[in-house]
This record gives structure tokens, C-alpha cells and sequence, in this order.
């Protein structure tokens, strides 16, 4: 079990380096479209105000490539701005230095009950290369380390690998956001509430192989929808006229139906279309797709046969759409299976990603169990995959 926030004492005065992950979606002006990874950070930013820490934040945006003018999108202004809206009374000041004078003088001014957001840290490329100078300048920045960024928690960057390793001696726990994803994943692949039901979407396959297989293991019940349930047909033998498909995973395919043993259901009807941007000439089909025509949404039937089995689950499981949500007129079998999730009595989880986006985009995050903030973090941890990260923190001392 590992140290959280809660068992830290005497915060008072300490400089606590927090990595969180504010990698928001933003618009084409820059704009933040979607604030819920900065809302998710609240409590423990607000855990450790309150104890009368110095709260360092640090988070990467986006994917810099090293040109000032392109990269200029990916400062962390806007976030501050904003976290600054979500913290009343609180002050909180942004640095334009990750490491550096700046940095350094930006903390020594900080004052109990202050935060301080430094500079995007992949505006660093040492940041992702986990190189330890650059971790040591930031490790010196505090006196305790926070980890309250799952969705990042796979990777080995400096911020999240080194950082700790080189602050070993000084306290480091995990926040609140973390110790949360930690508990539920946990409860998920040990003893969860059964029968299980898992549903999972998107459009590839290869992507999920090993966490397909895991969850093979654990559930009762798969429901396939999405892209990915194309390449599944195709395996099979069957129609799917102009669907995507990956049709070099098509042995991966009939190995996991064969693995599955009848635990996978498939869609039995779709929406199909001919031409993406004519949704007014979309229609339903059963069983196999006709030449000419692609699969965009699962149809009503299999939205009901889906409805019926997540009704009688005590656990449920979602990862990836089932159709090509993104666009209204394709988005109802994704939307009325997250409704059926938000009217279930069970436990109910989301993995991270789009099928995060789509919950808040139709309103029903707060009715789920858990929405994750990672999605191949999810994805790796259901799967057994260590975490280097996590590795770091320090373990809870027993009473």
C-alpha cells in the first residue's frame, strides 16, 4: 500500500513538489475545451493548501517539438488562469522556466498556502529522456513529493521517475487523484462485486491485446462495439463491406473470440452509411455489412441486447466508444450505453480517453463510479504492467 498525502504530517511551511498531469484538451486558439484533469488535481492541491504547504506544481501540455512560435500553444498560462479561477482566495503564480533563476526565486518567494505552476516540463527535452540533471535541478526545488498524475504514471520521464528516486529520504506519497485510481483498479482485479461485464470499443484491436486477454480472466461478459468489432467479423468470416478493419489482426482476432470461450458478445445489427458526410442516407443492418457500406454505430438491437446485460451487472467496465461518437448523428449507441452505465445500481468504471470525453461531453461523469484519467495508463495497469513510477513511492508505514 502506498504512502498518500493523508498520512504526511506537520505540511506546514514544506515546499511539496506535486507532478500532475494537465494535459488538457485545448481548441485551435489554445483555449482549454475540457478543464476535468485541472478538477481532478483540486483535492489534493487543496489537502495540502489547507495544511499550509508551498504547493509546486509541475505537468506536461501537449506534444512540443522544440519551435518556440508552434510550442507557444503549450505554455501553461492559460492553466494557470484557470486553476486560479478553480482556488479563490488563493494565490497562484505561473513561472516561464521549468528549472532555472527564475524557477528557484519563483519558490523562495512562495509563501505557506501559495502555489507556484512552473513551465510546461516538456518545454525541457530532457524531461522525457529521464535524465537526471535536469531531475536534480527540480528535485531541489522541495522537500516532499507528491505523484497525483495516473495518466502519466506508465512512463519513466524525470518528473515522474527520477524526481523521486533522487528525493528518496524525503517524504513521497501519492495524492488523492492517484491513491483513488489505485484503490478502485485494485478492487477491480482482486475481488470485484460479479458478475462483471466489460465493454470495449475504439478502433483497434492491436492496441488491446493484452488487456483484452486480462480481462478475459476477470469478467463474466465482453461487449465489442467500435471499429475493433469489424476486424472480430472479418475474423469470422463474415461481411463487413468498407468498415475499418485491421486486417493483419485478424488471427489475433479469432484467437481472442476462441480465448473468450463465449464470454464476447458482437454487435448483431450496425448503422451503416456510404459516404461519412451523409448521415441523412445512414441506415440499419443486421448481421453482415453490405459492399459499398461502412459500420458507424452498433444498431438498436445490439444497444438493447448491451442494455440487458449491463443492467445485470453488480461491476461494469468501459473502455473505448462504440461508434463514431465524435459526429451526432453516429454518437447513440456510445451515448445510450454510458446512460445505462449512469442508471446502473453497480460499480461503475470508465477507462480513460475518448470514452472520458465522451461521459462529460453527455453530462454523466458524476453518475459513474469512477471516470479514469488515464487511458494507456488504465489500460497498462488492468494489464499487470509495473509501474517504475509508482515504484518510487514510499510505502505506508504500518500502525
Amino acid at each position: 500500500m502506498k504512502q498518500t498525502i493523508n498520512d504526511l504530517t506537520d505540511l506546514h511551511n514544506q515546499r511539496v513538489l506535486v507532478r500532475v498531469d494537465f494535459n488538457v484538451p485545448q481548441d485551435e486558439a489554445g483555449n482549454i475545451s475540457n478543464d476535468r484533469r485541472i478538477q481532478a488535481a483540486l483535492p489534493t492541491i487543496e489537502h495540502l493548501l489547507k495544511a499550509g504547504a508551498k504547493v509546486i506544481l509541475m505537468s506536461h501540455l501537449g506534444r512540443p517539438k522544440g519551435d518556440p512560435k508552434k510550442d507557444a500553444a503549450f505554455k501553461m498560462d492559460k492553466v494557470a488562469d484557470r486553476l486560479a479561477e478553480l482556488l479563490p482566495g488563493r494565490k497562484v503564480v505561473k513561472v516561464n522556466e521549468v528549472v532555472g533563476p527564475q524557477a528557484e526565486a519563483g519558490v523562495e518567494h512562495l509563501q505557506p498556502g501559495e502555489v507556484l505552476l512552473l513551465e510546461n516540463v516538456r518545454f525541457d527535452p530532457r524531461e522525457q529522456k529521464g535524465d537526471e540533471k535536469f531531475a536534480a535541478e527540480l528535485a531541489k526545488l522541495g522537500d516532499v513529493y507528491v505523484n497525483d498524475a495516473f495518466g502519466t504514471c506508465h512512463r519513466q520521464d524525470a518528473s515522474m521517475f527520477a524526481v523521486p528516486k533522487l528525493m528518496a529520504g524525503k517524504p513521497r506519497a501519492v495524492g488523492k487523484l492517484v491513491a483513488k485510481e489505485l484503490d478502485i483498479l485494485g478492487q477491480l482485479l482482486s475481488s470485484p462485486p460479479r458478475p462483471v461485464v466489460s465493454i470495449l470499443g475504439g478502433a483497434k484491436v492491436s492496441d488491446k491485446i493484452a488487456f483484452i486477454k486480462k480481462l478475459l480472466s476477470l469478467v463474466d461478459r465482453v461487449l465489442i462495439g467500435g471499429a475493433m468489432s469489424y476486424t472480430f467479423m472479418k475474423g469470422q468470416g463474415r461481411g463487413i463491406g468498407g468498415s475499418k478493419c485491421e486486417a493483419d489482426k485478424l488471427d489475433v482476432a479469432r484467437e481472442l473470440l476462441a480465448l473468450g470461450g463465449g464470454k464476447i458478445m458482437l454487435p448483431v445489427d450496425h448503422l451503416v452509411v456510404e459516404k461519412l458526410d451523409q448521415p441523412q442516407g445512414a441506415k440499419v443492418v443486421e448481421g453482415d455489412i453490405p459492399d459499398g457500406w461502412a459500420g458507424v454505430d452498433i444498431g438498436p438491437k445490439t444497444i438493447a441486447a448491451y442494455q440487458a446485460e449491463i443492467a445485470k451487472a453488480a461491476t461494469v467496465v468501459w473502455n473505448g466508444p462504440l461508434g463514431k461518437f465524435e459526429d451526432e448523428p453516429y454518437s447513440r449507441g456510445t451515448k445510450t450505453i454510458a446512460e445505462a452505465l449512469a442508471a446502473s445500481k453497480g460499480v461503475t468504471i470508465v477507462g480513460g480517453g475518448e470514452t472520458a470525453e465522451a461521459v462529460e461531453e453527455f453530462g454523466l461523469a458524476g453518475k459513474l463510479t469512477h471516470v479514469s484519467t488515464g487511458g494507456g495508463a488504465f489500460l497498462e495497469y488492468v494489464e499487470g504492467t509495473p509501474f517504475a513510477a509508482l515504484e518510487q513511492i514510499d510505502e505506508r508505514k504500518s500502525s
